[in-house]
């Protein structure tokens, strides 16, 4: 057997596969270890991928060469854009995805992957030399060596689940936790608390009268994750699957409360604070105590099954108040369960120990990512995943870090909020939490980063070819509708048609498509197809990015500008060995979280909570600037 590797993963999470998946790929020898083979990247809450914010970060995975795109677009059995009626900066694809065809179809890719190699297990601990890690031992007696560790254990540290007043020591339903690493992580001087999350109870779709919800059916032109021309599952079979939409009511309310005496929410037996923006059934009565319903959805779990997920029914009370509740909404009179819904409360690193490269700070070679650090959602795991994968091989090779701004990607958002800011309660992105997020679309992820992905090695030379070809076919387009004309009779038809103002001298095919009534489908018969793009019609990715180019272009450059101005605040270091307990003139609270975080850079510095703009313009004179 292998006992010594570059690099070694530990747990086949979400953000474990994108972190062996990466480094695999850049070259470098990996162990991904894993408790349970047969659930790697398991969606183990909503089996969807994507959503306001997260589908960008998925494309933005994609564009850097990661593989959540791929594998969600081979298992998608529903696709929809979200916010459509908003501006594109808010454009945000979801997919429903097949679960269990989910998980497969990544083992089956990582399984083909070379220099990867897969070994089922339990890490215990880890092994050190010195300051730094060099290995792993497992609950079957194996020892591993790497030059480095990428720690993905998820909700598994010390984890357990509540049902009631039911408890137990699970990583998820039915597995078990893993025990050891935060407690030789704590004597090392890491930082470890509590946090909480759950899930719904899972309904036997045969036991639903789906006739009385309403149904939320997918785009009718569905589009897909990667920008690769791979096409999806839901474009080859031409179908999509259902979801549909219902509401609570006063007498599941009743129900419900009727359980809170005996809820691990309420009566103390949960510490840890769980995610505000996806709170259990119990939490929004407590909180929204005047609401008299709240919306739940049920989501189909894949193409072959019976089982759905219902959505916004999160609940950790007894199974029998969880049944009966759930039997008073209309339509689920008769109601079964696959399983109930639970809490489930696990350790959490905090992440201001960690570098903008999510290696810890003060052990060398050692990585974290994914919701250890404190985050939740698939999607936050998986960009961790790939970043601490790309860094931790470029660390053992002596290259230079690749940290994205915040001006780059979604990506560069959530690690920087991350380590500057700390967490809370589980950090999930949301579109608000980005400065420049007219920049960071979804449509322009591979724009920003496919370039990158190319220099570094995580896209192939095939790769970046396509990438190519896209931009030089959408500024042959864009400058083609700058530079020719529309005269009023051949276009105002169509403009009152849309019930836009007619037009009484020639107008540039731009200033037409500026105007908010005007789409990409009531200019296109006035573009000559043969003469720009061939026999085929351009790609829907191309024409929406010239159409969005021309309509924001304002909005683009100002953003540019406002971004340039700001970051120039990141280009000035501040040396590691900095003591702010030295500079008297920053505020106690300042020199308290400044020495705590230690920011890489002024820009880091501005942007940790309660440091003041003074503090800032005292630390640039103390740094010469």
């Amino acid at each position: 057997m292998i006992k010594q590797y570059d690099i070694i993963v530990v747990g086949a999470g979400h953000a474990g596969c994108e972190a062996a998946y990466a480094t695999s790929k850049l070259g470098s020898k990996t162990l991904l270890i894993t408790m349970d083979m047969t659930k790697m990247a398991h969606m183990s809450c909503n089996p969807a991928i994507g959503g306001i914010a997260k589908g960008q970060i998925v494309r933005e995975i994609d564009a850097l060469g990661g593989a959540m795109g791929i594998v969600t677009d081979k298992c998608t059995i529903q696709f929809r854009m979200l916010n459509r009626s908003k501006g594109p900066a808010m454009w945000s694809p979801r997919a429903q995805c097949d679960n269990t065809l989910y998980s497969a179809v990544w083992r089956n890719l990582l399984e083909n992957t070379p220099n990867l190699h897969m070994w089922q297990d339990q890490v215990v601990s880890l092994l050190f030399n010195g300051d730094g890690v060099s290995g792993v031992r497992t609950e079957f007696g194996q020892e591993f060596h790497a030059k480095a560790i990428i720690l993905t254990n998820g909700t598994f540290l010390n984890g357990k689940i509540f049902i009631g007043w039911n408890s137990t020591p699970a990583g998820r339903i039915g597995e078990s936790p893993a025990i050891g690493l935060s407690k030789q992580l704590q004597e090392r001087g890491i930082q470890v608390d509590r946090m909480k999350t759950g899930t719904p109870p899972r309904i036997d779709g045969r036991s639903v009268d789906f006739s009385k919800f309403e149904i939320q059916q997918g785009d009718k032109d569905p589009n897909k994750f990667s920008f690769l021309d791979n096409p999806s599952a839901i474009q080859e079979k031409q179908k999509q699957m259902n979801c549909y939409m219902v509401y609570t009511n006063s007498a599941v309310h009743d129900k419900l409360r009727e359980g809170f005496d005996d809820s691990p929410l309420f009566s103390g037996r949960i510490s840890g604070k769980g995610p505000r923006y996806c709170p259990s059934i119990e939490d929004k009565l407590k909180t929204f105590a005047d609401k008299e319903q709240h919306p739940l959805f049920l989501e189909p779990e894949g193409w072959d099954t019976n089982e759905y997920y219902l959505q916004g029914f999160s609940s950790s009370l007894p199974i029998d108040i969880q049944l009966q509740a759930v039997r008073k909404v209309k339509g689920m009179e008769n109601a079964l369960f696959y399983r109930p819904g639970y809490a489930i409360e696990y350790d959490y690193f905090l992440p201001t120990q960690l570098l903008h490269t999510l290696e810890v700070k003060n052990i060398p070679n050692l990585f974290f990512a994914g919701q250890i650090n404190g985050t939740t959602g698939y999607e936050e795991a998986a960009a961790q995943g790939i970043m601490a994968g790309i860094n931790a091989h470029r660390k053992i090779n002596r290259q230079e870090s690749v940290i994205l701004k915040r001006n780059q990607a979604y990506i560069g958002v959530l690690i920087d909020d991350l380590i500057t800011k700390g967490v809370d309660e589980p950090y999930r992105m949301f579109t608000s939490r980005a400065e420049y997020r007219i920049l960071l679309r979804q449509d322009n992820a591979d724009e920003r980063l496919t370039p990158l992905a190319f220099s570094i090695g995580m896209a192939d030379e095939d790769r970046y070819k396509l990438f190519i070809d896209k931009i030089q076919k959408r500024d042959v387009l864009l400058h083609w509708l700058e530079d020719n004309s529309l005269e009023p009779d051949q276009i105002n038809q169509m403009l009152e048609r849309v019930r836009s103002t007619p037009i009484s001298t020639k107008k540039r095919f731009a200033d037409i498509i500026v105007r908010p009534q005007v789409s990409w489908e009531d200019i296109e018969p006035f573009v000559p197809r043969g003469t720009l793009y061939g026999k085929h019609p351009l790609s829907r990715e191309i024409y929406e990015s010239v159409v969005i180019a021309i309509k924001y272009r304002g909005y683009i450059e100002r953003e540019k500008a406002f971004a340039r101005k700001i970051l120039r605040l990141d280009s000035v270091p501040i040396p590691g060995s900095f003591d702010y307990s030295k500079v008297a003139s920053l505020s106690i609270e300042s020199r308290q979280k400044l020495q705590k975080v230690k920011p890489g850079t002024i820009g880091q510095a501005s942007r940790i909570p309660g440091v003041s703009p003074a503090d800032i313009s005292i630390l640039l004179l103390y740094l010469g600037r």
